[in-house]
C-alpha cells in the first residue's frame, strides 16, 4: 500500500473514531440542540468525504473495498456545498448504523497495512 493511501486510511479513521465518541453518549435529541456537536460531526464526516476522495487516486484498489465509499463522497458534497439542505435525522442515522461499518472496514485495511 502507497504510503500516501495509508495517510488518507489514518484520517478517515481518526475522523470517524471522533464521530463515535462525540456521538457516543448522546441522544438525537442532544444531538439536535447541540450547535458544536453538529458542527463537529459535520466536518469529521467532511474530513472523512474528503480522504475518500483522495485514496481513489493513489489506492482504488483499496477505496473500493470501503463500502459505499462513493455515497460517502457525495454526503461530503452536500455538507460542505449545500449545507442547507442537511436533514439531523439523516446525519444522526449514518452516525448510529453506517459509521461503525466504516470504523470496521477501515480498521481491517489499516492493519493490513504491512502488505504492497
Amino acid at each position: 500500500m502507497q504510503p500516501e493511501a495509508r495517510k488518507y486510511l489514518y484520517d478517515i479513521q481518526e475522523a470517524a473514531r471522533n464521530v463515535a465518541n462525540f456521538s457516543a453518549a448522546v441522544d438525537f435529541a442532544a444531538y439536535q440542540q447541540s450547535p458544536v456537536l453538529r458542527y463537529a460531526v459535520e466536518r469529521a464526516f467532511g474530513i472523512i468525504g474528503e480522504a475518500l476522495t483522495g485514496l481513489p487516486r493513489v489506492d482504488s484498489t483499496t477505496a473500493a473495498t470501503i463500502t459505499d465509499f462513493r455515497t460517502i463522497i457525495a454526503f461530503r458534497n452536500i455538507l460542505i456545498h449545500d449545507y442547507a439542505q442537511i436533514d439531523d435525522r439523516i446525519v444522526w442515522e449514518i452516525v448510529q448504523f453506517k459509521l461503525p461499518v466504516l470504523i470496521r472496514e477501515v480498521a481491517a485495511l489499516a492493519e493490513g497495512q504491512d502488505g504492497p
